[in-house]
């Protein structure tokens, strides 16, 4: 298994309340050259959670820290004009959120969690996820 330092959370950058699935995100990945979609796992508006990329693979998620990170995307990120950075969270989203991070760091227990926004000029995602989760 990889050396797991890293939780990285990001947003897919999308317009509140608008769904989208793993296979919408793999497709965007796919056309931009990625091999697969580049998440770990994506958090769905209703909360659910499902696998993107498989764990035991290097993710494409964070420019210089995918080795030995996982990365967490939650739909959303964006208001609805489709451009300004929101924390657009559902509740079960959030709830969501907690729970898988809660046993990824159980999983890893020396992994540290942070936003994707620490180590690129994005708001990704959107919150402060460091402050957020750390403490988990």
């Amino acid at each position: 298994m990889r050396n797991i330092n890293k939780i990285i959370v990001h947003c897919s950058a999308t317009p509140e309340g608008k769904a989208f699935s793993v296979a919408d995100i793999r497709r965007w990945h796919l056309q931009r050259g990625f091999s697969d979609i580049g998440y770990h796992f994506v958090v769905y508006l209703d909360g659910s959670v499902h696998v993107g990329r498989p764990l035991h693979k290097i993710g494409a998620h964070c420019i210089g820290q995918n080795k030995n990170s996982v990365g967490v995307c939650y739909i959303g990120g964006v208001a609805t004009d489709g451009k300004t950075p929101k924390d657009t969270r559902t509740d079960t989203q959030k709830a969501s959120l907690v729970k898988l991070i809660t046993e990824l760091r159980q999983q890893f227990p020396n992994a540290s969690v942070h936003g994707h926004r620490e180590f690129a000029n994005k708001a990704c995602p959107c919150f402060d996820a460091h402050k957020e989760y750390n403490d988990l």
